[in-house]
């Protein structure tokens, strides 16, 4: 091989690496030259195996990088003063971990995987001199952090507003909708958190998250098996969210 074909070969290897990943727009902005293509593969050329019940990293701890999911699942808690844990979010495949650090140069959760998981590390500091010196870069980011704001805002509205089936359909479709963008199917998941988490997620008890989960299947909403979960009636389980308002 010559030293003329390697980069390009290089590069290629990045691309197939990165193209089911969701956050391909950060890695590999389109209308990047070979060379700040180069400059972003060295940054995120770092991965990291996190096995299922360990901690990716713990509040507390000095804020260096953030982290995108590769493979697996993950969940980020805070712990109370009393000990009580508060499920804040589950991040999978094509998403990032880490946002939490950055106006405190610390982290303020713990960020857990949920099954065997693979993230590639993106250090804080190369991405911001990167992203002032790629404007196109700079713009992925912004849109990224965007994106984690309008999901955290889902989740008060969520918590504040709506009664236990209303929450347990809202947390069903927003799931089926993150897999069905990652090529999954839009009706069947199964759930790698367990009801506890959902219900301290949702802000309710497990013995309601349980309840709610035999009451759409009974009416025929769902069908439920342990963790695997299918859908059998998308537009009811909508209309559950929609009642909402009502």
């Amino acid at each position: 091989m010559t030293q003329e074909t390697a980069p390009p070969s290089r590069l290629e290897a990045l691309k197939v690496a990165c193209s089911a990943c969701n956050l391909r727009e950060l890695c590999l902005p389109v209308g990047l030259s070979d060379d700040e293509m180069m400059s972003l593969d060295d940054m995120v050329s770092t991965r990291r195996s996190v096995k299922r019940g360990e901690s990716l990293f713990h509040a507390g701890d000095p804020f260096a990088a953030l982290y995108a999911v590769r493979t697996g699942f993950f969940k980020t808690v805070v712990s109370a003063s009393d000990g009580r844990e508060q499920v804040t979010g589950f991040q999978m495949a094509g998403e990032l971990i880490g946002l939490d650090g950055i106006s405190t140069d610390r982290h303020s959760c713990d960020a857990v995987a949920l099954e065997d998981s693979q993230v590639c590390m993106i250090p804080y500091g190369q991405l911001e001199s990167l992203s002032r010196e790629f404007t196109l870069l700079q713009h992925q980011f912004h849109k990224i952090m965007s994106r984690e704001i309008v999901r955290d805002h889902g989740v008060m509205l969520l918590l504040g507003s709506m009664r236990a089936e209303e929450r347990l359909a809202a947390f069903l479709l927003n799931l089926t909708q993150r897999l069905q963008a990652r090529g999954f199917s839009a009706s069947a998941l199964v759930l790698r958190m367990t009801r506890e988490e959902i219900g301290s997620y949702l802000g309710l008890k497990l013995e309601t998250v349980s309840r709610t989960f035999s009451k759409f299947q009974d009416e025929g909403i769902l069908e439920v098996k342990q963790r695997d979960i299918r859908i059998l009636d998308q537009s009811a389980l909508q209309r559950v969210v929609n009642g909402s308002s009502s």
